[in-house]
């Protein structure tokens, strides 16, 4: 496992358009998301460490802020044919089996990934009202033990955006798995 920093998007960069199957049998696009006040986009997959211990923090996440406007979604860009536990059926199965309260995306040809210039699993995107890129950073500082994170980061960044504050740190990239390109 080739551990990866995210590349990201230069922040006030426009939210690059997607329309991608989701696990629940919907095709989803930016517009299906119009009334999200915030709209964060995780990439992420079924198979890396990383992407799996990110799992629950962003569940919490989606349940403690969906009544303020933001909105989840996570989009899966691996090459399954070198990663067959990332496959669209296992993607429903692992939908299914954590509950996901955000819709699970299938990025099969690789090409948003590569417009996002996502680099690991996850890489975490949130966008504003106006779909303008406002963080692209880590979850927290401390990916292996939940109970030694002693900075939230993206819990801090949601809540200085819904403040219509800007953000008052300094992003630190994700770290992950690297995606696996075709």
């Amino acid at each position: 496992m080739a551990l990866t920093s995210s590349n990201g998007l230069p922040l006030g960069t426009m939210m690059p358009a997607f329309e991608l199957p989701g696990t629940d049998g919907r095709e989803y696009s930016p517009d299906s998301f119009a009334e999200a006040e915030i709209l964060v986009v995780v990439f992420t997959c079924n198979h890396c460490p990383y992407a799996i211990a990110s799992e629950d923090p962003l569940i919490a996440l989606q349940h403690d802020y969906a009544a303020r406007g933001v909105q989840f979604v996570l989009i899966n860009p691996n090459d399954t044919d070198r990663y067959p536990e990332d496959s669209f059926p296992n993607m429903v199965l692992r939908a299914k089996e954590k509950n996901f309260p955000f819709p699970y995306l299938y990025d099969e040809t690789q090409e948003v990934a590569h417009a996002y210039n996502a680099a690991c699993t996850p890489d975490i995107f949130v966008f504003d009202s106006n779909r303008v890129l406002r963080y692209n950073g880590r979850i927290n500082d401390n990916w292996q033990e939940p109970e030694k994170v002693t900075r939230h980061e993206l819990r801090m960044a949601l809540d200085d955006l819904l403040a219509g504050r800007e953000i008052g740190f300094a992003p630190v990239p994700s770290i992950g798995c690297s995606i696996k390109w075709k």
